[in-house]
């Protein structure tokens, strides 16, 4: 839990201090190419692993389940803060 809390920290500083040179504009392409790989290697992690592959339609219909419910949820506490917050008076 600290490496991951001082990989944050160190981030955020290292952040702040290049903040004003010319490699903020690559960060953001650098950033996609590397979330790619994150989620190619969090692929190839589940793919070896026999048991979750064994088990694959079940852990689907869960996570098809949750990712709907996420999704619902977010969008009616959105819709709900729109209207409270952001929406005018005659509308």
């Amino acid at each position: 839990m600290l490496s991951i809390f001082l990989s944050v920290v160190s981030g955020i500083l290292v952040g702040y201090l290049l903040r004003k040179t010319a490699f903020v504009k690559y960060v953001s392409s650098l950033l996609s190419v590397v979330i790619m790989l994150l989620l190619f290697f969090l692929g190839v992690s589940v793919g070896i692993n026999q048991q979750v592959v064994n088990n694959f339609a079940s852990i689907g219909m869960d996570a098809f389940i949750l990712t709907v419910g996420g999704t619902l949820g977010s969008l009616l506490c959105a819709k709900l803060i729109y209207r409270k917050f952001f929406k005018k008076r005659g509308e």
